[in-house]
């Protein structure tokens, strides 16, 4: 149903307003005013018993009476009236409402059913629509469509806004008009109870007339398809999100604000950049991003040079440029001779190029000229600071002009920081009119350079290939699942490091060999068995962290202080903790940690996103949106290694270069089996490893402390992205008697998967991609092996070459629109493979799975050329169309 509606709510012909007022500031008079004066061209009708005509136009005293079935009705009435006026509006077959009413959800019915919650069931029951409620509305600057509250309209332009917030759509809105940016639509989600951002996501990712979006989000309701609609976008265009709930207390005002519910924020921020978004901080650093998006060219590189009339400004900006991680550009010899030839002789001689505070209109032009000629810089940031010397306002309009007519206006990005009040205001409404993106102070247009660096690097991120796991690491997924189901008959809800060792292990993750004792007396003979030193730690299930109670004793090495330890810890706890129920003393051989470092990894299991893992360094006092790196689950090598670089380089983690401190390859393992246990085993609700030794290669889990869930949870919806759906591998066999393995495609496959490409033969290419196409690129592969499993589906078939090296004989993929209905699929089989009855087995494993997933249709397409193809789908139970004006043979099967 969705998104086939959701094109009306961007392109409605006619529009009622429900309860359109005369009255000056009721909401009907507001919208019915905002309607009249954008200019939108189809018929727009109020809807009032009250008047005869609303602001000059003809009004009609009920819905029924409307000539025509409006595209979009918005809704400008009291709460309690709502629910009757959408089911009126659905019966008589209005696609999308937008409803202005707040405190929706907490008023009943009669029969004690929220007004929300009936008007929900009242509109679904005829497939209408809802925006809102608490919605400010929405604009359509290209169409002259202005429904909403605002006061004032939104310019045309290519940016998409949407907002939990009608405050912050209200501050964007006056920014914006400002600086003459302006937008593609602008959209205020209110309680967002049926249209939400993942559809809005979907329809703008794809919407020619969107460049880049930015969201303002409070709350995030439905996780998985949020980040998969985030996913798709993002590799198309800029999105930007500004959160709020930063704080513990924020993000409790935000939860009120939309009736989410508040998740942690560092995991919030892990959900934004796996998904490829640019989070920003603050309304500032919003501003200053939509300013470079309006204005700027995907960049080409990351080096940007510094034109400035001052040595001050340039330093900070330099200054701003390196401690963010960016890079300066080098001048080459021939930039240095040219600019030595125009420049005075006190110019710096280096970048930044400072160009002296007598520089006019000439000098300033020329000197950007000539970097932007020089192709050494992928950006120029032109400074300029108020002087008697030169007028800024010539110079900006001079500027300007030379930077909008260089042909290589797309391919180097020139900002501008013209500093002062005045002067440099109308110098930087030049710049606005130029559309060059200009800014009040040289650290904001550092700032937004940054932005624009920081999506590229998430972009190529996206991309890379992750190593596979070594082979030689286990992972017994039914052994850690008998395992947990025991513990959990058992009415265990807490494991320790001895109870969890096997599950551990399990995953190839090792523990330190752990014994429990009853009395001090058992210690002691333990302690004499394993060998000295040991550690005595407390028992106790009410006890999350022993040394908060002193409950910990390290490096004992004798009987007598086995004995004394065991006596004192259980004395100590009784005296901090007399509730605490003491089940025995842990004894654990001590580990030898000269060398080595600790550190804690942990899972928490977040309301919004589900299991979080999380990396920094050991402690109690452990705050993960202080202390940790968050990522999500599923993990492989890349993300792992990329989580680890961000917590040294945030120094969450502190490489104390020990001899045998971390170890890259062995953290990035040891973290993507974490996640594949936590994919794996839906048992587990929280875990927590602290401390972890890294003695290089070898990492040892001292402490362990595994959480299950009190009731069993549906592990289908639990993770926030889909994992690899291992269920769906397949062993079979060729006609030929060969063995091929049919499994869903991983990102690891990219290389292999470029070489079947490659395999292919010219007509074969042909038939697959309806013409000529070259060789695939990395890009491209990428977008081919990282998919997302909640929204497309490639099986590969896998053989053995004579090497016994893996080897990619065909491959069948779908990807399915966003409400589930159909599935379009292609395929491809290695053409020295042929005829073995492959294409059977993709096509047959394909349909299967679209049929366990209630996906209604499934259709492909193929060349006239391409019979067998078409006799294989007919074979198969597909209708075989022949479309003779696009030369194409269509296959269409109804899955249900």
């Amino acid at each position: 149903m969705s998104q086939r509606t959701l094109h009306t709510l961007f392109k409605p012909k006619s529009i009622a307003i429900i309860g359109a007022s005369n009255t000056e500031k009721r909401a009907g008079n507001v919208v019915i005013k905002n309607l009249l004066a954008g200019g939108f061209s189809g018929p727009i009708m109020p809807v009032t018993p009250k008047y005869e005509a609303v602001m000059g136009v003809l009004a009609y005293p009920n819905i029924e009476a409307l000539p025509l079935i409006p595209d979009l009705a918005i809704i400008c009435t009291a709460a309690f009236r709502v629910p009757a006026i959408a089911e009126t509006l659905a019966q008589f077959g209005c696609k999308v409402a937008i409803i202005m009413a707040s405190g929706m959800a907490d008023q009943n019915n009669e029969d004690g059913q929220s007004l929300l919650e009936e008007t929900k069931q009242n509109a679904q029951r005829y497939g209408m629509r809802i925006l809102g409620p608490n919605s400010l509305g929405m604009m359509l600057p290209n169409l002259g469509l202005n429904a909403s509250l605002a006061h004032t309209s939104a310019l045309p332009g290519k940016i998409a806004f949407v907002s939990q917030s009608a405050a912050i759509c209200t501050t964007v809105l006056d920014w914006a008009n400002n600086k003459g940016i302006g937008f593609s639509s602008f959209i205020s989600l209110g309680d967002a109870t049926d249209i939400d951002f993942d559809e809005l996501l979907d329809y703008l990712g794809r919407d020619s007339r969107t460049s880049a979006i930015l969201l303002y989000v409070d709350s995030i309701n439905k996780k998985r398809h949020f980040l998969s609609a985030a996913r798709a976008a993002a590799r198309n265009k800029p999105i930007l999100v500004i959160k709020s709930g930063r704080s513990f207390e924020g993000s409790n005002a935000a939860k009120l604000h939309t009736g989410g519910l508040t998740g942690n924020d560092a995991v919030y921020e892990a959900a934004f950049r796996r998904a490829g978004m640019l989070r920003v901080n603050d309304l500032i650093e919003l501003f200053a991003a939509v300013e470079t998006l309006a204005h700027s060219s995907p960049l080409l590189g990351e080096r940007l040079a510094i034109v400035s009339n001052g040595g001050g400004p340039a330093v900070l900006a330099l200054d701003q440029l390196i401690l963010g991680g960016g890079k300066s550009t080098a001048l080459d010899i021939d930039t240095f001779k040219q600019l030595d030839e125009l420049l005075p002789s006190t110019w710096s001689r280096q970048n930044p190029v400072d160009i002296g505070g007598d520089s006019d209109a000439k000098r300033y032009t020329q000197t950007v000229k000539i970097m932007m000629d020089s192709g050494t810089a992928d950006a120029i940031l032109v400074l300029h600071s108020p002087s008697a010397l030169g007028d800024s306002v010539e110079i900006a309009s001079s500027l300007a002009e030379m930077i909008s007519t260089h042909p290589k206006r797309n391919k180097v990005n020139v900002l501008t920081n013209w500093s002062g009040e005045d002067s440099a205001y109308l110098a930087r409404k030049h710049f606005n009119k130029a559309g060059i993106p200009t800014y009040r102070t040289p650290e904001g247009a550092v700032g937004a350079f940054m932005h624009m660096v920081e999506y590229r690097r998430n972009q190529k991120l996206l991309q890379e290939v992750p190593e596979s796991i070594p082979e030689n690491i286990p992972t017994d997924v039914e052994l850690a699942r008998t395992l947990l189901t025991q513990a959990y008959d058992a009415g265990k809800r807490i494991l320790e490091t001895h109870e969890s060792k096997d599950i551990l292990s399990a995953y190839g993750l090792k523990t330190i060999d752990t014994y429990v004792a009853e009395t001090p007396e058992d210690a002691v003979k333990i302690a004499n068995t394993i060998g000295y030193p040991v550690a005595i730690k407390v028992q106790s299930p009410d006890i999350h962290h022993k040394s908060d109670v002193h409950g910990v004793m390290l490096n004992l090495s004798s009987q007598d202080e086995v004995c004394l330890a065991a006596k004192a810890i259980k004395t100590r706890v009784h005296d901090i903790n007399p509730d605490a129920e003491i089940e025995g003393l842990i004894v654990q051989k001590m580990a030898l940690t000269a060398g080595a470092q600790e550190i804690r990894v942990a899972v928490i299991d977040d309301p919004v996103f589900g299991p979080a893992i999380l990396l920094g360094e050991g402690g109690s006092e452990w705050d993960p949106a202080r202390d940790a790196v968050v990522a999500l689950p599923p993990l492989n090598m890349t993300l792992a290694r990329y989580m680890v670089i961000q917590a040294l380089k945030t120094q969450k983690l502190k490489d104390r270069h020990l001899p045998l401190g971390l170890d890259m390859n062995a953290l990035c393992v040891m973290l993507t089996q974490i996640s594949h246990l936590v994919i794996d085993c839906p048992e587990i609700a929280r875990l927590d490893l602290n401390p972890v030794l890294c003695a290089g290669e070898n990492i040892t889990l001292l402490d362990v402390n595994i959480q299950l869930h009190q009731v069993q949870i549906d592990n289908a919806s639990r993770l926030a992205i889909s994992p690899y759906p291992k269920e769906l591998e397949q062993k079979t066999t060729l006609k030929n008697g060969r063995d091929v393995m049919l499994r869903p495609i991983l990102p690891e496959d990219e290389p292999k998967h470029l070489i079947f490409d490659n395999s292919l033969s010219d007509e074969d290419r042909y038939k697959r991609y309806f013409g000529v196409r070259s060789k695939m690129t990395h890009e491209e592969m990428a977008v081919l092996t990282q998919i997302d499993y909640a929204r497309e589906m490639a099986f590969i078939a896998i053989g053995k070459d004579e090497n016994g090296e893996d080897l990619t004989l065909g491959a069948i993929r779908a990807s399915i629109d966003p409400d589930n209905t159909e599935a379009e699929f292609a395929m491809a089989v290695r053409s020295d493979h042929q005829g073995q009855g492959l294409g059977r087995l993709l096509l047959e494993k394909l349909i299967s799975y679209y049929r366990s997933n209630d996906t209604q249709m499934l259709t492909g397409f193929t060349m006239f050329e391409n019979r067998s193809m078409a006799n294989l789908a007919k074979s198969l139970g597909f209708t075989v169309t022949f479309d003779m004006e696009e030369h194409l043979i269509k296959m269409d099967m109804q899955l249900k």
